[in-house]
């Protein structure tokens, strides 16, 4: 096949977070002309576009500003070139680090001794994807800029720009601010969970949506610097699990933590007063309420009320050879996995490999994408849901802890057979749906496997416990029998008799 030339088509990328920044660096590498648009506005600076520009916007609070980065995230960075500058800025985590009632702590590590997921931050690493994405000259950033409207099939985007005009800016708008329309050969929506890219999708016939908000919230509060290092030991993520609720903390390059509650909502509403807050924490959290503080504690627990969590399912991710939608916008996903910010990421290079394989033939590229990616994202979506489970409950048991130390051992005896669940997850690029499927699989093989060892020494057990009592008999007979006989071998020895 005779690969397609990029030159002159033109790609717009709606949203200018995480996986938009980054998808505009894949798509300018490969020579299309790319414009980013992003709702978002900050004070305005110099750089080579001149509008409002959200890398110099003070980071809402409420959103979370960790974010961990594992190897599938990596290796789309990787491809970009900016692999080593991110990871130069975030902590490696080697292991959860669980932090009992009692004050207790014992880790749980990730996977083999070189194995570590990075803390990062959110909003350093956006800027850095932002700035990267500037330096291409076929690249052109819009912040301030509203998707109010898309027609996939035409490829067209209705754009208003809101703020402050800036008569500079290279989209001229007219003075009443009245949207405009602009026609791409690719519209890649990568504006979020509340995608209005998506909304196009919706009016088609035969495209499947689902939406959930667990009934979990989540609040965040901060651990500060102690005397100019670490409170608590930096390499970690730490947990309080609680088993129907609970907390963690990661660790910030300026030596805090970032701590964030999750709990059902209720739950949190019986929370009115400081008091009542530091009760409760006093109560199943004891050990971080020194690290916090006091004060600081009952005031920060009431800056924002605590924030929902939404699970979004759809299918399929294109509409023709016009629209596809990537991260958060095709599939937003709770954070307990760790694997939002790496899917989305993987999103972008899985399209990247695709137009290599199909020569730049965005025709034949979408479809492939959709079918590819659509049960991979539903998979780490359930996956999860189940991973909350076990970070606020399971890891509390016994035999969660022993089953992972028979993974790991079993997967150093077969490292090609048995892979724990966390490390094909997290630590390969295996498809999402095949690790799951495989994770089932292993776990009915090692389960019938203790089951049958199990009851193999359950067995063995009841038969010496059976056969204990006749063997101790015979001992006994034996035992009493034995003076007779030293006594009789004396008569014969020395020729007396016994009367």
């Amino acid at each position: 096949m005779q690969p397609a030339d990029p030159r002159g088509k033109r790609v717009a990328v709606v949203g200018g977070g995480l996986v938009g920044a980054l998808n505009a660096c894949f798509f300018a590498r490969r020579g299309f002309s790319v414009d980013v648009y992003e709702a978002r506005e900050g004070c305005a600076i110099a750089v080579s576009i001149t509008n409002r520009d959200i890398r110099v916007a003070s980071f809402a609070r409420g959103r979370s500003i960790n974010l961990a980065l594992s190897h599938r995230g990596r290796q789309a960075l990787r491809a970009v070139g900016m692999e080593e500058q991110i990871v130069s800025k975030g902590i490696p985590m080697r292991a959860r680090r669980i932090h009992t009632p009692s004050g207790k702590k014992y880790s749980i590590p990730y996977g083999k001794k070189n194995q570590y997921i990075l803390s990062v931050d959110r909003a350093n690493l956006n800027r850095e994807l932002l700035t990267a994405a500037d330096k291409y000259s076929n690249i052109k950033l819009y912040f301030g800029h509203k998707l109010v409207g898309c027609d996939a099939e035409l490829g067209t985007l209705t754009i208003k720009r809101h703020g402050r005009i800036d008569p500079r800016d290279p989209l001229v708008f007219r003075s009443d601010q009245q949207p405009l329309q602009v026609t791409y050969d690719l519209i890649v929506g990568c504006d979020g969970a509340f995608s209005t890219v998506r909304k196009e999708f919706m009016r088609q016939t035969r495209f499947n949506y689902s939406h959930e908000y667990i009934p979990h919230g989540y609040m965040e509060l901060t651990i500060p610097p102690k005397d100019g290092d670490f409170a608590m030991e930096p390499n970690y993520l730490h947990i309080w699990p609680r088993n129907t609720f609970m907390m963690i903390a990661l660790p910030n390059m300026d030596k805090s933590f970032t701590c964030t509650l999750f709990m059902p909502f209720e739950e949190f509403e019986k929370l009115t007063t400081g008091e009542q807050v530091l009760d409760f924490f006093q109560t199943h959290f004891p050990d971080a309420i020194p690290l916090i503080g006091e004060r600081e504690l009952k005031h920060d627990y009431f800056l924002l009320p605590a924030q929902a969590m939404i699970s979004v399912k759809c299918s399929s991710y294109h509409l023709a050879s016009r629209c596809v939608l990537m991260g958060d916008a095709a599939h937003a996903i709770v954070p307990f996995y760790g694997q939002g910010m790496n899917a989305g990421f993987e999103d972008c290079l899985v399209f990247d490999e695709l137009m290599d394989q199909f020569c730049n033939d965005l025709g034949a590229c979408l479809p492939e994408f959709s079918r590819l990616r659509v049960p991979d994202d539903h998979a780490i979506s359930d996956l999860a849901m189940y991973n909350y489970v076990e970070m606020r409950e399971h890891v509390n048991s016994t035999w969660f802890i022993f089953r992972k130390h028979v993974d790991n051992f079993l997967h150093t005896l077969m490292p090609s057979t048995i892979v724990p669940l966390y490390t094909m997850v997290t630590f390969t690029r295996i498809r999402y749906h095949e690790a799951l499927q495989r994770w089932k699989w292993q776990n009915k093989i090692i389960n019938r496997g203790l089951f049958v060892m199990g009851a193999a020494g359950l067995g063995g057990t009841c038969l010496l416990i059976r056969r204990l009592p006749r063997d101790l008999d015979f001992c006994m007979e034996n035992l009493w029998g034995w003076p007779r006989y030293l006594k009789n071998m004396g008569n014969f020895l020395f020729g007396t008799q016994v009367a």
